[in-house]
């Protein structure tokens, strides 16, 4: 929730330095999240993001549980657990994937199950839930400080460079992984890494949309850009674009409105997906028709 203000967006951005942070996170988090999004939802493992943002939640319980009940002051923040419990996750799943060979997928809701599992029993030894617990289910990107932005800085530099150099690997590994592995390509060795990346990029993406928000930041902007584009890498532009518009427009709005951003930023991707789908409608309707009288005239 943001302190209600009577100053203009713009103006408080220069006087709250906790503004500039969350701007800062929000637009680095918007460009990485739709970026690992779009290779996600080509391998159809959009649940993968649910699963592993859960099961980040259990090292935020943890965590919590260490500094609040056993009273550990060398975590100083809960989200430094989350992101290597969101790695653990990561390998938990692949692990179980190559046990399950031919059930690849229900290895997302056992580990799922072991997080939430964690999660609710560390949760009620902490003393049940309390406004850190709701900050870090629904996000809190206004609390994010200097150190949490170099973490994701970090991170997206490594995820962009990573991106770079074995794009093309990737994308042959997305769409067809029997080709993949005809050309040489060591599927094992890249969805692993994959994983990891990806369970950084979703423990990350806890603080500014929370847990139960974390897939949509990740899977929304890219549904929406797959109504429009016209190829991969016009798709991957799209949905940025897409994200970095809810993230500023969530920001704002709930800047101007005192509500939560987190939710606000969501609500944003749930709109532009509709508006996109809208527009889709109508002038795919006008073009199918404009081609049926240029048919009939012939």
């Amino acid at each position: 929730m943001i302190l209600a203000s009577s100053e203009p967006f713009i103006i408080a951005l220069f006087k709250y330095p906790f503004l500039v942070n969350a701007l800062i996170a929000g637009v680095i988090m918007g460009f990485i999240t739709p970026l690992i999004g779009s290779f996600v939802v080509i391998r159809r493992l959009s649940f993968i993001a649910d699963t592993l943002s859960h099961f980040s939640l259990t090292g935020l319980s943890i965590g919590l549980f260490l500094i609040n009940i056993m009273g550990f002051t060398f975590i100083s923040d809960p989200l430094y657990l989350s992101i290597i419990f969101g790695v653990i996750g990561g390998l938990l799943i692949e692990v179980l994937r190559g046990y399950y060979q031919n059930y690849k997928e229900i290895s997302m809701p056992i580990v799922m199950s072991l997080g939430t599992a964690l999660s609710a029993l560390f949760i009620s030894l902490s003393g049940g839930f309390n406004t850190s617990i709701y900050n870090y289910l629904f996000g809190s990107i206004l609390t994010v400080g200097g150190d949490y932005l170099y973490i994701i800085g970090a991170t997206a530099v490594i995820v962009i460079a990573l991106l770079a150099i074995f794009y093309k690997e990737l994308v042959i590994l997305s769409f067809d992984e029997t080709y993949a592995r005809l050309l040489g390509i060591k599927i094992g060795r890249f969805q692993l890494v994959s994983t990891v990346i990806l369970a950084l990029v979703v423990s990350l993406s806890i603080a500014t949309v929370g847990v139960l928000l974390v897939s949509s930041l990740m899977i929304i902007p890219v549904a929406a850009a797959m109504k429009i584009g016209k190829s991969f890498k016009n798709t991957v532009g799209i949905a940025i674009m897409f994200s970095e518009t809810s993230i500023i427009g969530g920001l704002w709005l709930s800047y101007e409105l005192d509500v939560a951003s987190g939710a606000t930023i969501v609500l944003i991707n749930i709109f532009i997906l509709l508006l996109v789908g809208i527009l889709k409608s109508i002038f795919g309707s006008k073009r199918l028709k404009k081609k049926q009288m240029e048919i009939l005239e012939k």
